[in-house]
């Protein structure tokens, strides 16, 4: 596949085209002898291979590795291993790969976590909210408790969670009673978050499990870990560390439009938000302002890559800078002084197209070391100190900085819809809640929710399929609901604001949107934070009219430009909980059509939810409503109502309505 500029502007459907934006940063640091992932796509000698893409090449033991072709009887592997068991087993290692990056995160969250409680970090228990909901989820007491006594407590819970050997987690009493009798009976209940893991590890070594349903199962189970336990831990604590989100305008652009020429310029790009809170929290402290002047800057500018972008820029309003495929196109603008990184996401070639520009990369965790990069590991226990240091090289680098290819063409967005945040917006500060939202899609204005979740790819023209599938579901009164770089995207196109109802959005969701004055599109925050989505639809189905469980929504999900095993993790855990996903490109399990046939059809008996396959953007969106349509179906709120003329005889047969008790709701 070769990327190249696409003559005539946008197309719905670009296979390997990059925007002009990036097309212009990546030509011009082309002529400096810099590669960045357009060039390697460009340069790569053979196509992703067939056995691999397609699930069926095993290198699980050193008999191998064994390539199988599904249809030739006589290509099993070595031991026996059928085309059906390798794809199982490697789809199931994605899963448990893409769950352990969630789960160690959030791991790191809850230690952090507990030594603040304790007083022992440069950071503090700002939400009482957010810390009660965690504590209620734990079934800790809360009344008359002081706020650090309780925070010790979940925070020792919460680490307990990740190890404990029998369940269920703790996070399974979040879901709907009628999901967690099918969790039950399926035999797919978490047990222990970390446990999952090691045993679907486990199965899939060489000799283990052979069966590719029981495969899926642990997967299952593992990926409802992560949901349902890592993810849902790790959003919590932040939301309790670090304030949860609220709405808040700020911008993004893929580095022109929020890289500052006069200030020196420090992005942070990874997922982990203490890295992001912390240099927040000093880079507008006076002393290094006061020393970024002294080397003439006008002053410190962060902007953010990636979900640690997310973070900052709906905690703090920090604009984001790039998206995955963009993350090298920063350092080539040649505005940036330091690009401080933690984990997941980081390409290896940041250090080495940072050689070819005044840029340092920085590397913060153990976790993600890159040769090339300086590493300056964070204590958690002096995080501000740390992050001071990381800003004063930043400032040093400042007077290296030579030419700078920079334009003023940002675009404006409104994040920080978390589930909290719209319960307010819906039914203000004592009214709070998604009834509201529940009428409107009973009554058809709005048809449903779409989700949109992953990261961009440069098999597509990086952020098209997103955008073409949102836009495509807004205009069919379809709400859109983004979290990661798929709703960095979407803040791209102009879809993060409130306006965007006015320009993109159907009849009956431009009329909700109007009322209550937020975007046709969400944004719901990180990849860890698809969590939230998990709370949204229990309260969907809490409120009433939508069903007793996730499978009767009148929802959908979808990753169209999908690359990361998180992904993979994320969806699992979705159909787990009984919801339509669908991938775009490729499927990891493609090669074979009898595992493929049963996640596609098959583990919808089982768990109410299923994946589905399409590569078209347009189709993606009409396959997600076609799913919602017919839920709204079997809910019987598709049928329309006959218009009653009441006669006289009718009126005074009707009764007066009760003011008792009025304005005192239950």
């Amino acid at each position: 596949m070769e990327i190249a500029r696409k003559p005539g502007g946008d197309s719905q459907n670009c296979q390997g085209v990059a925007c002009d934006v990036c097309m212009d940063l990546s030509e011009d640091a082309e002529k400096k002898g810099v590669k960045t992932y357009i060039q390697r796509m460009n340069n790569r000698a053979l196509d992703a291979c067939r056995f691999g893409s397609g699930g069926t090449c095993c290198r699980n033991c050193s008999l191998g590795p064994c390539m199988i072709i599904e249809e030739i009887p006589d290509t099993i592997g070595i031991c026996g291993a059928t085309a059906d068991t390798v794809a199982a087993r490697n789809f199931a290692r994605m899963v448990a790969a893409g769950s352990s990056a969630h789960i160690d995160h959030a791991i790191e969250i809850a230690m952090v976590f507990l030594e603040t409680a304790k007083g022992h970090t440069d950071f503090t228990i700002k939400d009482e909210t957010s810390l009660h909901t965690m504590a209620r989820m734990f079934e800790i007491p809360i009344e008359g408790r002081d706020k650090h006594e309780i925070a010790i407590e979940v925070g020792e819970r919460a680490i307990a969670e990740f190890g404990k050997l029998d369940g269920p987690i703790a996070g399974v009493r979040r879901a709907p009673k009628k999901l967690r009798e099918t969790w039950e009976r399926t035999g797919v209940t978490p047990r222990g978050i970390q446990r999952e893991v090691v045993e679907l590890m486990h199965r899939t070594n060489m000799g283990n499990d052979q069966d590719y349903r029981n495969l899926i199962k642990q997967a299952t189970r593992c990926a409802l870990a992560d949901g349902w336990g890592g993810s849902l831990i790790a959003t919590g604590l932040q939301d309790i560390m670090f304030k949860a989100p609220v709405p808040i305008a700020s911008s993004v652009n893929v580095g022109l439009g929020v890289l500052a020429k006069d200030k020196v310029n420090i992005t942070v790009h990874g997922h982990d938000p203490i890295l992001v809170e912390a240099l927040a929290m000093v880079s507008k402290e006076p002393e290094l302002e006061a020393a970024a002047k002294k080397v003439g800057a006008a002053g410190i500018n962060m902007v953010g890559v990636c979900c640690s972008g997310v973070e900052g820029i709906m905690r703090h309003g920090i604009p984001v800078a790039g998206t995955l495929v963009q993350q090298e196109l920063v350092i080539t603008t040649g505005a940036v002084e330091a690009m401080v990184v933690d984990i997941q996401c980081i390409m290896q070639s940041l250090p080495e197209v940072a050689k070819y520009y005044h840029t340092e990369v920085i590397t913060t965790s153990d976790r993600a070391k890159i040769p090339g990069a300086t590493h300056m590991p964070i204590d958690h226990h002096h995080t501000l100190d740390y992050a001071r240091k990381i800003v004063l090289r930043a400032i040093e680098r400042f007077p290296m900085r030579g030419e700078v290819k920079l334009e003023e063409n940002a675009q404006g967005v409104v994040v920080g819809f978390t589930f909290e945040t719209v319960k307010y917006i819906l039914g203000g500060r004592f009214r709070a809640s998604y009834k509201p939202l529940n009428e409107n899609i009973i009554n058809g204005r709005i048809r449903g929710v779409g989700v949109i979740v992953g990261c961009t790819s440069p098999r597509t023209k990086a952020g098209n399929d997103i955008v073409t599938v949102a836009k495509e579901l807004i205009k069919n009164n379809v709400m859109v609901v983004a979290t990661g770089c798929a709703a960095t995207e979407c803040g791209r196109a102009g879809l993060l604001q409130p306006e965007a109802a006015q320009k993109y959005a159907g009849d009956g969701l431009r009329e909700v949107c109007e009322a209550i004055g937020m975007p046709p599109a969400l944004h719901r925050g990180s990849c860890v934070d698809n969590s939230r989505m998990l709370v949204g639809c229990t309260e969907l189905v809490h409120v009433g009219g939508l069903g007793d469980d996730f499978s009767a929504l009148p929802a959908a999900g979808c990753a169209p430009e999908w690359m990361s095993e998180k992904a993979l993790a994320i969806g699992q855990y979705y159909v787990g909980s009984g919801l339509l996903v669908v991938f775009g490109h490729t499927f990891p399990t493609s090669n074979s059509k009898v595992v493929t046939d049963y996640l596609c059809n098959g583990i919808e008996n089982e768990y109410g939810g299923k994946w589905a396959i399409e590569s078209d953007p347009i189709k993606m969106a009409h396959l997600m409503m076609e799913h919602i349509e017919k839920k709204r179906d079997a809910l019987g709120i598709n049928k329309k109502k006959e218009r009653v003329l009441f006669d006289m005889a009718m009126r005074r047969d009707l009764e007066a309505p009760t003011t008792k008790g009025a304005g005192c709701p239950r």
